[in-house]
Formats: structure tokens, C-alpha cells, sequence
């Protein structure tokens, strides 16, 4: 029994938390980027709710173009060469969003990978070799994420129609 305990105690130090929410969050890092910067009407919020989950909602508009709305986390760059994949623990709304992220400040491109949500909670994995390069909604012809650097994470939402959407995260963590 203790070589059983032993062995779940060293799988969980291998994880990383990159974000857990709770109550007590600070989130005044976490930047809402809407549609609005291209000229689009779309609108979003990102908060706590009352168990302390980071809800991020609001209204996808495609009027003026639009069509897209984002919320993101820089932080320092973290040497992620010991991880192979993202553990989103969320509750979707049932849409599809995308998961991405940023290896580098100074590239404009980000590695993205979609995913779909049940309507309940759930933890969705993300493999780092499942993300692909992508630039204002065009792929580019380049390697997948490398795995080896990370900067800043973000959620989006762009499914090509106007809708209400709200997307409660409760961790991110890497394994």
C-alpha cells in the first residue's frame, strides 16, 4: 500500500499548476480581447463567480466583421520541457472553444488547438504536440508547439456566428 501511495504522490509532483481559481484569485492579469480591436462589436467579461471559478462570458457579435472573443494570462516564461500536454478542469456552455498559447512575447502567431465542451465539468487534455500554429485565423506553415517554452495562455471563442457563450475554468495544469 505504501509503494501504491508513494507512486500517485510522485505522479502528482510531475503536474504544474499554472492557474488554479478560488475566491481568492488575483486576476488582474487575465486581459479580455475582443473582436473590438479590428472593429467588431463583440463583447466579454472575465470574473470570479461565487465558488471561486474564473467564468469568462459574453456575446459574440459579428456585426462590423467581428466574430471573436479571447481571454488571456502572460506571466513570466516557463521552461516547459518536461511536460507533454495542457489539463483544462472546466465547465463549456456545449460550444467549441480554442485553447491557446504562447511560446514567445515577440511572435505574433500562437499555438492553438479547438476543443469541444460537454456542458458539465470535465478535464479536457491537450497534448503540446496537438498544437498547431496560427495567425489571425490563418494555420502557417510551421512546426507544431515544440514543447519547450510558455508565456502566455489563452481561451477563444470564434464559431462563425453570434452567440452568448460562458466558459467557468476551475485549473489549468500541465502534465
Amino acid at each position: 500500500m505504501k509503494t501504491l501511495t508513494l507512486i500517485i504522490c510522485m505522479m502528482m509532483v510531475n503536474d504544474f499548476t499554472l492557474f488554479y481559481f478560488n475566491k481568492e484569485s488575483e486576476i488582474s492579469n487575465w486581459t479580455v480581447v475582443n473582436d473590438v480591436v479590428m472593429g467588431g462589436r463583440s463583447e466579454a467579461d472575465f470574473a470570479l463567480n461565487s465558488e471561486g471559478n474564473g467564468v469568462f462570458s459574453g456575446q459574440v457579435s459579428l456585426e462590423n466583421n467581428g466574430g471573436f472573443s479571447s481571454v488571456r494570462y502572460r506571466f513570466e516564461s516557463l521552461d516547459v520541457t518536461k511536460y507533454k500536454k495542457v489539463i483544462l478542469k472546466l465547465k463549456g456552455d456545449g460550444k467549441a472553444y480554442q485553447f491557446r498559447l504562447k511560446s514567445d512575447l515577440n511572435h505574433a502567431h500562437s499555438f492553438v488547438k479547438d476543443f469541444q465542451t460537454a456542458g458539465e465539468w470535465e478535464s479536457i487534455e491537450i497534448n503540446f504536440e496537438d498544437m498547431y500554429p496560427r495567425f489571425r485565423g490563418r494555420i502557417l506553415n510551421m512546426p507544431n508547439y515544440p514543447g519547450e517554452n510558455m508565456c502566455e495562455i489563452a481561451f477563444l471563442i470564434a464559431n462563425k456566428r453570434a452567440e452568448a457563450f460562458r466558459l467557468e475554468i476551475e485549473s489549468i495544469s500541465l502534465k
